[in-house]
């Protein structure tokens, strides 16, 4: 069954924002601008335009937000549109407008209000001031919109079922609590704790260093555990030069690159992009050959340090140096889904207009999130894992989870948190 809908104009816009609510669905469509090919088409069709002459056919009237080449700032408000909560442009209730506003990331892109790390601040959101942030909008829309078309035409689309899939990811920013590191950066560690007269990391130190306890960060054990139970394991390396920001062991030392080639063989590791490399491709471009050199492999696929992404130039910066998926998608100080969705989609450039070659991959939340912005008790933190994987198992996409390494041992401020991680995994 061929679903029709004509529009004024086939814009880039328009044809992406179909194909993200129709492809992975299956639902078989074609977007006409010829009035008569449209009248000669049979049901069923739709038309998404404010002209007299569709007044007998199903019909939505559009905003201008799909038909615009340049980034405008559109009074955007909620509204009610067929017993669910849309967003109107402009004024005009449109569910397709508001599937590419939120999917494009058009509220960032618009919102100058950063944090200390120049990221887009959640709770600055359109979806978390409209109550949206932890709802699948995208999909809750797209699905209306289906039902529209459906209930317009006296007819069943049959949409495929979007699969719901459990993705553990894991960042590396520091390999290991204390072993590896040598030279001044080890001095620099113990001058540190002597200062504090953390007696607790002095001892343990000692315990770790002279081989009678394991390092508190060594818990690559439990990653491999968990990929060997079916999981798709995602693991980012942070590689970048030593700095503020980047802290890991030296890349040049060969116990730890031996460590990420053993980690590659159980899980899929990519690039933890360095804080610097946010403002250089040149440095990007290094720690890609950087992380390829020490694997034998093309990597694709990229987290940023930080979540730190600044639109559009980190992603553009990641096309460019030919990542092709990146899993960044969340915001530091709030969970949920920034773009509305949980499945992997094309990035859309607002400022040239046009997808991308770049496919994002959201995150649903990161462990650090929880803990230390939202300031959740393991209790706390299990009630809001359990909610979003609801959403994301109800509406399908990928539940993408963020951990460390460092967050995943039960040590210090992560005790217990173990059970949040084991939430998490529940497939039931």
């Amino acid at each position: 069954m061929m679903l029709t809908i004509y529009a004024d104009q086939i814009t880039r816009r328009l044809t992406y924002t179909m194909s993200l609510i129709f492809e992975d669905r299956n639902i078989e469509y074609q977007l006409l601008n010829d009035v008569k090919s449209f009248k000669d088409a049979p049901l069923p069709k739709l038309a998404y335009s404010e002209d007299r002459v569709f007044d007998e056919d199903a019909t939505l009237y559009p905003s201008t937000i799909l038909f615009e080449e340049e980034i405008i700032s559109h009074l955007v408000d909620k509204t009610e549109w067929n017993g669910e909560e849309i967003l109107s442009i402009d004024g005009i209730p449109d569910v397709i407008g508001s599937i590419f506003y939120v999917i494009s990331l058009y509220d960032d892109f618009t919102n100058e209000e950063t944090d200390e790390h120049d990221r887009n601040i959640g709770s600055k959101s359109l979806l978390y001031k409209m109550k949206w942030l932890n709802k699948l909008v995208v999909e809750r829309w797209s699905e209306l919109f289906i039902s529209f078309i459906e209930t317009q035409n006296a007819c069943t689309l049959n949409p495929k079922e979007i699969p719901f899939n459990i993705i553990p990811s894991f960042d590396i920013d520091n390999v290991y609590a204390y072993r590896l590191k040598k030279g001044w950066r080890k001095y620099m560690s113990i001058a540190k704790d002597l200062l504090k007269y953390d007696k607790f990391r002095l001892k343990e130190r000692k315990e770790v260093l002279a081989g009678f306890k394991k390092d508190p960060y060594d818990t690559y054990e439990i990653i491999e555990g968990i990929a060997n139970s079916g999981f798709d394991v995602k693991v980012f390396w942070l590689l970048g030069e030593y700095s503020t920001y980047d802290r890991n062991v030296d890349y040049e030392n060969e116990n730890h690159r031996r460590l990420i080639s053993e980690v590659n063989e159980y899980a899929d590791v990519g690039l933890h992009p360095s804080y610097q490399s946010n403002k250089s491709r040149v440095v990007l471009r290094d720690e890609k050959a950087r992380i390829e050199d020490i694997l034998g492999e093309e990597i694709s696929s990229t987290r940023q340090h930080f979540l730190k992404v600044k639109l559009p130039y980190t992603f553009e910066d990641l096309e460019k140096v030919g990542f092709t998926d990146d899993y960044s998608l969340g915001y530091a100080d709030q969970i949920g889904f920034r773009a509305g969705i949980a499945r992997p989609f094309t990035w859309f450039n607002l400022k040239e207009n046009r997808p991308s070659k770049l496919r994002l991959h959201p995150i649903s939340y990161m462990d650090g999130t929880l803990n230390e912005y939202m300031e959740l008790n393991v209790e706390e933190a299990i009630k809001v894992v359990k909610n979003l994987k609801k959403e994301v198992r109800i509406y399908g996409g990928n539940f993408v989870a963020l951990w460390h390494n460092e967050t995943i041992g039960n040590n210090g401020k992560w005790k217990n948190w173990s059970r949040v991680l084991e939430e998490t995994l529940k497939k039931d």
